[in-house]
């Protein structure tokens, strides 16, 4: 069996960023296709959920799907450092309940979502230009026409690779984490944790979620470190590792697993007729490796501008660029500062991590947020090296600035 539909746009990937494109373009009056390859939307999850409660307020997201977070500790293999702040300023997210609420959102601003539906073709026009894909599903096979497609299928980049415009990301971050009842938690503390013992190239992490469930997960980068981030993880908790032991008895709930491009913003994202978006787009901070609020803000802004290019009957390259340019003017300069950063970090020591932390406890936690975040606007730097004279800092400064 065999059907055939003609949309406007064709979004594949249900995630964050396809659920806010398809979202955005149907409100603007485009008819949209949102094609999951998963029995439903976010069955599994591959994300630890950490995102900032400004942007969940712009979002509009419910109350109900985040749990707040006030408290940022931090520990390496011989120091223990925590900011506090008077408001919870960040959240964990309840990665499921969030993304389907993304999607219902889209599907009552009149998107139609096809899930248990894999795109593995790509429609060309004579001019090699895509114009829609192919798709299996339980009950055959179907091809989806559309004048737009965003590729939003995350770290696969599954139409754009089969387009031919990009290879598999070279670095990227690997992430397990187990989702457990704990029998200690503190609902308003996150810990990250550094230093050859949890990762020799990232950190790892507890992320509360509220009635006593928290995320326990180790991040190892790509290609610069060969540990398997399960074994390490698996590993920390049977031995019980720095405050993994605060928690007490633990019970398993769910096992997660993913990947994050690491490559910087280093692909072009619009082509003829094709936007890509999230981690298509290797849309990601490099700091924590998070990048849902990326996903769901120019997931948004592509929607728009897919939407708009549609309605003037032209959607080469040149139509959809102002979300590249959109994307690029708000973000580019502060990920590739977080670029310099987080390669200073990959490179250093026990010992070393052990004075990182004496620098981070300097930092008020709004000065904490904003540097964590990669908020590294200019006006933000320049009140961190006045206010913080200390040389451990300016150094820091000088890093972001991409000085000497």
């Amino acid at each position: 069996m065999s059907d055939t539909y003609d949309y406007d746009l064709v979004v594949v990937g249900g995630g964050p960023a396809g659920s806010s494109a398809a979202f955005e373009a149907a409100k603007n009056g485009t008819r949209v296709a949102l094609i999951e390859k998963e029995e439903s939307i976010a069955e599994t999850v591959r994300t630890s959920g950490v995102t900032w409660i400004k942007n969940i307020k712009e979002f509009g997201i419910p109350d109900d799907c985040f749990n707040p977070i006030r408290n940022f500790s931090f520990c390496s293999p011989n120091n223990e450092v925590t900011i506090s702040d008077s408001v919870p300023r960040a959240a964990v997210l309840d990665v499921r309940k969030t993304y389907r609420w993304l999607a219902k959102q889209a599907e009552k601003s009149g998107a139609d979502i096809f899930v248990k539906t894999n795109v593995n073709e790509v429609i060309k026009n004579d001019k090699g230009d895509i114009i829609g894909v192919r798709a299996s599903e339980p009950n055959g096979k179907i091809t989806f026409n559309s004048k737009v497609v965003i590729d939003a299928s995350g770290f696969p980049s599954t139409v754009c690779k089969a387009m031919g415009y990009v290879t598999q990301w070279e670095r990227f971050g690997a992430g397990a984490e187990y989702e457990v009842k704990a029998e200690n938690v503190d609902s308003e503390t996150w810990w990250l944790m550094v230093g050859q013992q949890y990762s020799p190239a990232g950190y790892a992490w507890i992320f509360p979620l509220g009635d006593n469930i928290v995320r326990i997960g180790v991040g190892v980068g790509k290609p610069e470190s060969d540990v398997d981030p399960t074994q390490r993880l698996n590993e920390l908790i049977d031995n019980r590792v720095g405050p993994i032991k605060k928690l007490g008895k633990i019970t398993q709930l769910e096992f997660h697993y993913g990947l994050i491009p690491n490559d910087g913003l280093s692909r072009q994202t619009v082509f003829n007729n094709l936007i890509l978006v999230g981690d298509s787009a290797g849309q990601a901070n490099p700091l924590v490796l998070e990048g849902i609020r990326y996903a769901i803000r120019f997931g948004r802004v592509a929607g728009k501008v897919a939407s708009d290019a549609i309605k003037s009957g032209n959607t080469d390259k040149n139509s959809l660029y102002p979300y590249e340019d959109h994307w690029r003017k708000e973000i580019e300069s502060k990920i590739n500062s977080a670029g310099r950063v987080q390669d200073r970090w990959i490179g250093l020591t026990d010992e070393e991590w052990d004075k990182e932390l004496n620098i981070i406890k300097e930092l008020k936690s709004e000065e904490f947020l904003d540097f964590i975040k990669a908020d590294f606007g200019l006006s933000n730097m320049v009140k961190l090296a006045t206010r913080h004279p200390k040389l451990a800092v300016r150094q820091l400064f000088n890093l972001v600035k991409g000085k000497n």
